[in-house]
């Protein structure tokens, strides 16, 4: 058992490391969403902050949108042209996606600056894919409302993912102290 210990130590800790950092994360976002009822922008600030935001860059791209909250549940409706074709929902706002690509690079963990800078740096392309991601999906959808499915279900998780995917790989083939042995 030892020896499979010592052999296995590298794995055992980058798995540790991997969920005590998603824990820790995942605890603090769960703690903030749950402070986040009743606040002042619905349904929580990030959600709201990526549906303004995805609002601001419709408009900049010459559709008359809007986002408004919805009736019936915790999300924002987003309509173009008058016409309802989508919701952005906590899940939207790319934070538990940011939360597992962190918890990725600090369990491969370079240098604490390259590791620092690299997850921020990360994180705000995360978030700024994501935004161009909703604002496409939401044209796709007005333009192309019965390829919804393939559109929300398949083509754009695939895309965010396959970026996360990518951020990973630049990290442990040129940051992390793994890339060095």
């Amino acid at each position: 058992m030892r020896t499979l210990l010592i052999k296995y130590k590298s794995v055992i800790r980058f798995i540790v490391t991997f969920l005590a950092v998603y824990g820790v994360l995942t605890i603090g976002y769960n703690v903030y969403l749950n402070e986040s009822h009743g606040s002042l922008f619905y349904p929580d600030y990030l959600t709201n902050l990526v549906a303004e935001q995805t609002n601001a860059l419709l408009n900049g791209l010459g559709y008359e949108a809007s986002v408004t909250a919805h009736p019936n549940e915790p999300s924002m409706k987003i309509i173009i042209n008058g016409k309802y074709v989508a919701r952005v929902i906590e899940g939207c706002n790319a934070i538990s996606i940011i939360i597992l690509f962190l918890s990725f690079i600090v369990a491969f963990a370079g240098k604490f600056k390259t590791t620092l800078l690299y997850g921020l740096a990360g994180s705000i392309i995360i978030y700024a894919f994501n935004l161009i991601r909703i604002v496409i999906l939401s044209v796709g959808l007005y333009h192309y409302p019965w390829r919804r499915e393939i559109l929300h279900t398949v083509i754009f998780p695939m895309l965010i993912y396959g970026t996360v995917f990518l951020l990973w790989m630049v990290w442990v083939n040129r940051f992390s102290k793994k890339s060095e042995v």
